[in-house]
């Protein structure tokens, strides 16, 4: 590899290798932030931006999953109702987008998450990794993930996470590998759909890609490193900064 081309690959690198901190750290995609960037710096439009992040973040998800899944094994009965409905309603959104209004949609989703972020702040019993998931319930909040995923693209993980941690008291880092069990088949099926319809730059997405599997394993170290209670508010300033940046688009 020449030394042009390597310097040439090395922003995309770079910025791959943060968004799998990130997505490891916080388990999402990281796509909330790829869209944007792609858009702008590299002058992609809403559909190619979205299919190119996917190219990322569906290896960097996978592994980040097998990470959270070997220190805080969950319920995987519970984990495949979730990604099933997830992953339809995302399909049922994604055709109901088409026809409505993104500024709408981006100012209800930033409530939505503030709302979100303020349930973590607050006070609530301390629960364990092995808390049991009711899950009678759990389609809920693979119908509130996979509604955002298909109306707006992004958030599953940023609006299943505090969901499970908030309502189904589970510790942290168990929501987080649920919730990665939520975005990853959806962003998976949201790929392929993309690819078929030529809305993907492998190239660009794939060096994102290899970027992210080099740092994804360190955001899930660092997140194990944290209390549970540090990685909530952690977790609940992501939802606020995320609303603020919603809000200026």
């Amino acid at each position: 590899m020449s030394a042009t081309l390597l310097l040439s690959l090395l922003p995309l690198l770079l910025l791959g290798g943060a968004l799998g901190f990130l997505g490891g750290l916080f388990g999402i995609g990281g796509g909330i932030i790829a869209i944007p960037l792609l858009v702008t710096v590299y002058g992609m439009d809403q559909a190619m931006a979205q299919g190119t992040a996917l190219v990322m973040m569906v290896p960097n998800l996978l592994a980040a999953w097998w990470r959270y899944m070997r220190r805080n094994p969950v319920d995987l009965g519970g984990a495949v109702r979730l990604a099933l409905v997830g992953t339809a309603t995302t399909y049922g959104a994604a055709q109901l987008a088409q026809g409505l209004d993104q500024h709408v949609l981006r100012l209800l989703f930033s409530a939505f998450l503030a709302v979100l972020a303020v349930g973590m702040f607050r006070r609530r019993p301390e629960a364990g990794p092995a808390t049991p998931v009711r899950s009678g319930l759990m389609p809920l909040v693979g119908l509130a993930g996979g509604g955002s995923m298909g109306l707006l693209g992004v958030g599953g993980g940023l609006v299943a996470t505090p969901l499970l941690s908030r309502w189904f008291g589970l510790d942290q880092r168990v929501a987080q590998s649920l919730a990665l069990a939520l975005v990853l088949p959806c962003s998976a099926a949201a790929l392929a759909s993309y690819a078929r319809a030529g809305n993907v730059d492998w190239t660009i997405g794939g060096v994102l890609g290899v970027g992210g599997l080099a740092c994804v394993s360190a955001g899930v170290a660092l997140a194990h490193a944290f209390p549970e209670k540090v990685m909530r508010h952690l977790f609940a300033g992501l939802l606020i900064a995320t609303a603020l940046a919603m809000l200026a688009v």
